[in-house]
């Protein structure tokens, strides 16, 4: 029996709930002792002119060892880090330290180094910052327009890159239809707010190599924007991952302060470390989504969809990160699952004063959702039709060959009309309708929303020639053990147990005696890292092509040892060992092939290209009409991510999803005042779902296999939070859309849907 789609209990788990993970700020290593600690001096202010920087009184208080500023680091010849947008404008790059102007509140602006963690808090308190104040640019359509300054007066502009072409649109798109709707529609900033907050710890050999470990995503590619950074040759550097406690598409790379804390270490001749409070994670991390969407849609009255267009505004934050990119992702899957005849879109990202933007779950593909499934309501809505038979109409119909939209997306395979029949099925629909039509007869106070949202995604992406790829190594020993070197980096997905599981299966080592090792740049050199769900397809399938191949190794050993040719030989996954066809008896186990010569194969796996996820959510709720306060009932789900590996971790991914996204629409929300103020800078201000909000899973299980890898896996980390988002916004809306509510943008606190209903009240009297 294969172990593969079986519910193995995960490998990690014993060690985090009895000694617990080791985080970059539990490390203990001989080469950290005597390490000083670096602490940041933020700006307090969107926008300003650097008059002076004053670090006299600073460095007279207790424990300090040294304050640096921007130029500081310029003499030493530090360069700022490389945007992660190719065709930005460059006027835009941010230095490590702020040099002349600052550009958000959050901003770093100096280093004070102390010899306590305790002594930085009063230190970075004694040094002065002279600002000349300059207007904020908090509103993206502000940014826009430019009416309110510029960001970077050398750029002359506030845009950072732009997608598409606004000039060419089709002024026929909607030519024919009977049905036209238009709505501008927000997708809210949001924050990563990982359990661990980012950090760094620095040390420098007498040999002249940097060792630093980085909480991230992919030490690889954080090991590459070091080494820019430092303006050093990749071999002076090593980067060592702990364990990594969340990451959300924000701890890809490195950030400015922990490339400040490896340069501090190397100037003080001395190991360094840095580790930031709540408060500055959620004013320094990278934020996410932030865009506005004009969306417009048009068809026929019987739900037919003919045209969709996207107009996307994206705020990049004040210095381009990944964040400006995002809308090309977002482009890319417009048109969602549907069949839409005629589409376009086209995109503009700006900068602001306000936190820089980056990846956030998802990455682009939950923004397109959210677009194009609000709009499917809005439609059906206007056109009198019942959501679910719009979605019905106008979904691509089963296919098992690649399928290519209008926006240059190529779809492996889907089956968007099952998962939508699956989902309404196990919600009960009809039910669910006869309630609410109940309630709403009957004129009850708390009202029932209902829904809906059919999504796909893209996962595994890559540029790489010749299609997405991913390395693994794997080794058997001597005692009957293995090791499995990988260039994924996990921070909660369950590397360790799948990879174990894969090795398992191939090779008939118990998972218990599998070793999986990452994170560590001397060790594996290469590698992708973790992020757009791209480890279990491409990872997942190095390793399993890895082990297959160390059985072609081992089979030529084994074929000298029982004097046979090596097609002649049999190979028990269940003894771990060859014997000669039709004789058992004999034979020759995997691990003696590994004592005289190391048995290992490094292999990379390159797919054809990514792979298309895809489900439906049913999103139940329940809402007072008096107070606009609003319940989360049901949460029904079909997420299609191919061949499921662990049960399990694809539910424990699902679950993380699915709240994560619900959130966004509940309550998620970054607020600046007028004057780029954070609003939202504690968990005070910044709520989130916990397990008391979310209501018990109802998961539906369902696979389509990709042919693009072995495994017939797709990704499955965030399709959760790229579902439930527009299905929940759906449903708050639907709950009042009897009292001619059409639209209530995200998050659906209390206070926006009790304005909606009122305002709604209020059109309707007049």
């Amino acid at each position: 029996m294969s172990i593969l789609g079986t519910r193995v209990l995960r490998t990690e788990d014993p060690g985090f709930l009895s000694t617990g993970a080791i985080y970059t700020e539990d490390v203990q290593d001989e080469r950290l002792a005597g390490a000083c600690y670096v602490h940041f001096v933020r700006s307090t202010v969107a926008h300003a002119k650097i008059n002076s920087i004053d670090t006299s009184a600073a460095k007279e208080a207790e424990g300090v060892v040294a304050v640096y500023t921007a130029a500081d680091l310029a003499a030493d010849g530090m360069k700022p880090l490389k945007p992660a947008v190719p065709n930005m404008n460059q006027a835009m790059i941010q230095t490590l330290l702020a040099s002349d102007t600052v550009r958000f509140v959050g901003e770093p602006v100096a280093a004070v180094v102390t010899e306590e963690m305790y002594q930085g808090e009063d230190a970075i308190e004694l040094v002065d910052v002279d600002y000349d104040f300059l207007p904020a640019v908090v509103d993206m359509n502000d940014a826009l327009s430019g009416v309110k300054g510029l960001l970077f007066p050398e750029a002359g502009t506030n845009v950072v890159c732009t997608f598409g072409d606004a000039s060419a649109a089709d002024p026929h798109l909607f030519d024919g239809c009977e049905v036209v709707k238009s709505e501008v529609v927000q997708n809210r900033r949001v924050a990563p707010a990982p359990m661990e907050s980012r950090s760094a710890a620095a040390a420098w050999g007498e040999d002249g190599r940097l060792t630093a470990w980085i909480p991230n995503q992919g030490a690889q590619g954080t090991k590459g924007a070091l080494v820019g950074a430092l303006g050093v040759t990749p071999d002076v550097v090593r980067i060592i991952t702990p364990d990594v406690g969340g990451g959300f598409g924000a701890k890809f790379g490195v950030d400015a302060e922990q490339v400040v804390t490896c340069w501090i270490a190397k100037q003080l001749g001395r190991p360094a470390r840095w580790s930031e409070t709540r408060m500055e994670n959620l004013v320094g991390m990278t934020h996410g989504r932030a865009q506005q969407h004009k969306i417009t849609i048009g068809g026929m009255k019987d739900g037919t969809v003919l045209a969709y267009r996207l107009e996307i505004l994206q705020d990049g934050g004040a210095y381009p990160k990944f964040g400006p990119f995002l809308p090309s992702l977002t482009i890319l899957m417009a048109p969602g699952p549907y069949r839409i005849p005629r589409a376009e879109a086209w995109a503009t990202s700006v900068a602001t004063n306000t936190t820089p933007v980056g990846a956030y779950r998802g990455a682009g593909r939950p923004e397109a959702a959210a677009a194009i499934d609000r709009a499917m309501d809005l439609f059906a809505d206007a056109a009198g039709v019942d959501p679910a038979e719009v979605r019905r109409k106008n979904l691509l119909p089963k296919f098992t060959e690649p399928h290519k939209t209008a926006f240059g997306a190529v779809y492996d395979s889907g089956d968007y009309v099952t998962a939508l029949e699956k989902a309404l099925a196990a919600a009960d629909y009809p039910g669910l309708l006869a309630e609410q039509a109940r309630r709403r007869d009957s004129g009850d106070t708390v009202q029932l929303g209902i829904g809906l949202s059919s999504y796909v995604e893209i996962t595994g992406p890559g540029g790489e020639a010749g299609g997405p790829n991913e390395n693994g190594t794997v080794e058997v020993h001597p005692d009957g053990t293995a090791t499995v070197l990988t260039g994924t980096s996990p921070h909660g997905q369950g590397h360790q147990t799948v990879w174990a599981m894969i090795v398992s299966e191939e090779l008939g080592i118990p998972i218990d005696k599998v070793t999986v090792k990452w994170g560590d740049t001397d060790l594996i050199p290469k590698g992708g890292g973790t992020g757009g769900s791209r480890s279990l397809q491409l990872g997942g399938a190095a390793v399993q092509q890895a082990s297959r191949e160390l059985l072609d190794v081992a089979r030529d050993r084994a074929a000298e040892l029982l004097e046979a040719a090596p097609g002649d030989l049999d190979f028990d996954v269940s003894s771990s060992s060859f014997h000669v066809k039709g004789d058992p008896d004999i034979s020759v186990p995997l691990s003696s092939l590994a004592g005289t010569e190391r048995l290992f194969v490094r292999s990379v796996f390159t797919s054809p290209g990514p792979t298309f996820p895809f489900g439906t959510h049913v999103a139940v709720v329940e809402v007072d009409t008096e107070t606009g306060k609003v319940w989360f009932c049901r949460i029904v789900t079909v997420d299609d991510a191919g061949t499921v590996i662990n049960p399990l971790l694809a539910e424990g991914q699902r679950h993380g999803g699915i709240a994560q996204g619900a959130a966004q629409a509940f309550l998620e929300e970054v607020v600046y005042d007028e004057d780029g103020n954070p609003l939202t800078a504690t968990f005070a201000d910044y709520p989130f779902l916990s397990a008391t909000e979310v209501p018990s899973y109802e998961l539906v299980d369902m696979e389509t296999p990709t042919s693009y890898n072995p495994l017939g896996a797709k990704g499955i980390g965030e399709a959760g939070s790229i579902g439930s988002t527009p299905a929940v916004q759906n449903a708050v809306i639907d709950a009042v859309s009897h009292l001619g509510v059409t639209h209530i943008d995200m998050p659906t606190s209390p206070q926006r849907v009790w304005r909606a209903i009122n305002a709604a009240r209020g059109s309707k009297e007049a």
